[in-house]
């Protein structure tokens, strides 16, 4: 049984991984900002935590994570205003991130996309570029970070039913759905082979312990 914190604990990722690690046993903390999203997440399994993670500081979040065994990152400013998605995409995980060492929660597993790079190519007229570049540098700091990290990658996601395979081959994104992104979440979590990782995935033929484990 492990302790887990899920930030961005309302997203429909977190809403479908809640269940997979409540019904293993595991106890989860869901970071929420709205607390009428409370009895959502209560339905999961987990338990929700109203923290503003944008507008906390290293100190809070470190005594919030204090306890637990892992952090799952899978917040973010979901786009729109530049300013607000490096606040949230880029400074606030990074604040997350020391403060789990803070903590000494090293188990850490970033929720990133497919074509994360600093080499990213999104042009800076375009709408995703300022993403683009907050995950870019949250993902570069994590892994300095000397945490027990994981980077996923999944591409393009879709609202398909699991299908518990994956391809982790692919040198281009395709498409996922949101409930093997979960599961493989679920499996990371669980799969020391996945520390210091990047790994970047599509739907595919690989059973996800299988995907995983190279």
């Amino acid at each position: 049984m492990s302790r887990i914190v899920i930030f961005g604990g309302h997203g429909k990722i977190a809403l479908l991984l809640a269940p997979l690690l409540s019904a293993r046993g595991d106890e989860v903390t869901a970071v929420i900002r709205n607390p009428d999203q409370a009895d959502d997440v209560r339905a999961t399994g987990a338990q929700p935590v109203v923290f503003d993670v944008e507008h906390q500081d290293r100190a809070a979040i470190a005594e919030m994570l204090s306890g637990h065994d892992a952090v799952v990152w899978s917040a973010g400013a979901g786009g729109g205003d530049a300013a607000r998605t490096r606040a949230v995409d880029h400074e606030a995980a990074v604040r997350s991130m020391d403060a789990a060492a803070d903590a000494a929660v090293r188990r850490y597993v970033m929720v990133s996309y497919f074509g994360a790079s600093p080499d990213h190519g999104i042009p800076a007229d375009d709408p995703f570029h300022a993403y683009a570049e907050a995950k870019a540098a949250a993902d570069e700091h994590l892994r300095a970070s000397g945490l027990d990290w994981t980077i996923l990658g999944p591409s393009r996601l879709t609202l398909g039913e699991a299908t518990g395979r994956i391809d982790v081959t692919a040198d281009e994104s395709g498409e996922v759905s949101r409930a093997d992104v979960a599961l493989v979440i679920a499996e990371t979590l669980v799969a020391d082979s996945t520390i210091r990782r990047t790994v970047r995935f599509n739907s595919g033929a690989t059973p996800i312990a299988d995907a995983l484990s190279g």
